[in-house]
């Protein structure tokens, strides 16, 4: 993508079947990237050729910000349109929106929000097995065109397959007037792609865990785009949103490559997913991710410095402290988080860390102290 308002198209989905083996790989069909494209709406959902019915799926407070035009784009466009206010990410969250757009009859969706209401919509969509428009008015985290959703269940927060956009539509003019901090996670969270794929490879040598090149070199890609443009990514700046967001799609892409988490999601993710449990007050999960990023390329024998100055330039957290969180709540994520999913071999090993090996890591890396 080159220059605002740059339309990239890709191939709705690829067959790729060497030595009798088949995997479909579903890709968005449209993805827009600029100032104002929130107006091709309509014209793009007609270019999908998209039945007559849809709903717009948004928040209390992006509704305001997006989420109302775009069902006025939608009928603009002569289709029937009707808005959804959703809440967040939870379980019983996703059951009331989806009996709702089961009861409005929709037969396409849109994503108008956040991260949380756009997993909503993708896992909604999946469910019912009809399209949907990302459409993200933050960039807080790579799930705007992943198949992936993080949904929180009665104590955690899970991981879910979810349904792939067909389109994003991702207006800069709309992100940057986001808080800043969502920005900075979001980064944060594609930086971490470098230890994701560490562990993805070693998981390779170690487990023969199936292994895509492609999927792994687009992760690293996106990983390696914010680490080398850290100094342009800066509040209240539409060419930051620019600058940040195609790494962020791109990260998306290559969880649909290798049909799985895997290249953007390992050790670092279980420690902020273990941090979400232990914490009393955990922060935002590209944040966290962010700094586990920065302990679990030091186990892996990294430029852990490189990474952590790339967020420090950026504005995110490096440190407990700024994360918000105790000393003791990191301690207590590192030990555990190889439990967190025990079918994800990582730099963490079987058995994870002891506490002395924690406090060691987290204080080594300047996380604690």
């Amino acid at each position: 993508m080159s220059g605002e308002g740059a339309r990239t198209h890709s191939t709705p989905s690829v067959l790729d079947s060497p030595f009798g083996k088949a995997r479909g790989m579903v890709f968005p069909r449209v993805v827009l990237v600029g100032h104002g494209v929130l107006a091709d709406l309509g014209s793009t959902c007609r270019q999908f050729d998209f039945p007559e019915r849809g709903v717009v799926i948004t928040g209390p407070k992006t509704a305001e910000l997006a989420g109302y035009r775009a069902t006025e784009i939608l009928k603009e466009s002569k289709f029937e349109a009707s808005t959804i206010i959703a809440h967040e990410a939870t379980e019983e969250e996703v059951d009331r929106v989806e009996r709702e757009t089961r009861a409005a009859g929709a037969r396409f969706l849109v994503g108008a929000g956040g991260g949380s209401k756009i997993d909503i919509t993708k896992v909604v969509a999946n469910r019912l097995r009809v399209p949907f428009v990302s459409l993200p008015t933050s960039a807080g985290h790579d799930g705007i065109s992943s198949p992936r959703a993080s949904i929180h269940g009665s104590a955690t927060a899970t991981s879910t397959q979810a349904a792939v956009p067909v389109g994003v539509i991702a207006d800069t003019e709309l992100i940057v007037k986001a808080p800043f901090r969502l920005l900075a996670s979001g980064c944060a969270d594609v930086i971490s792609n470098v230890t994701a794929v560490l562990d993805w490879r070693l998981a390779v040598r170690l487990r023969n865990e199936e292994y895509s090149s492609t999927a792994a070199t687009l992760s690293e890609y996106a990983a390696q785009e914010i680490m080398d443009h850290a100094a342009s990514i800066k509040p209240n700046l539409e060419e930051s949103v620019w600058i940040a967001i195609r790494p962020i799609l791109v990260a998306g892409i290559a969880m649909s490559v290798a049909g799985s988490s895997r290249p953007c999601s390992g050790s670092e993710h279980l420690f902020s997913h273990a941090l979400d449990r232990v914490s009393e007050h955990p922060s935002l999960h590209g944040e966290q991710c962010g700094v586990g990023a920065i302990m679990m390329m030091y186990l892996h024998g990294g430029d852990w410095r490189r990474l952590k100055s790339a967020l420090h330039t950026i504005g995110a957290p490096t440190t407990a402290r700024e994360l918000g969180v105790r000393t003791e709540e990191v301690v207590h994520a590192l030990v555990m988080a190889h439990s967190v999913r025990p079918d994800r071999y990582t730099i963490l090993g079987d058995n994870g860390l002891t506490r002395e090996a924690a406090e060691r890591l987290a204080n080594v890396t300047g996380v604690i102290g």
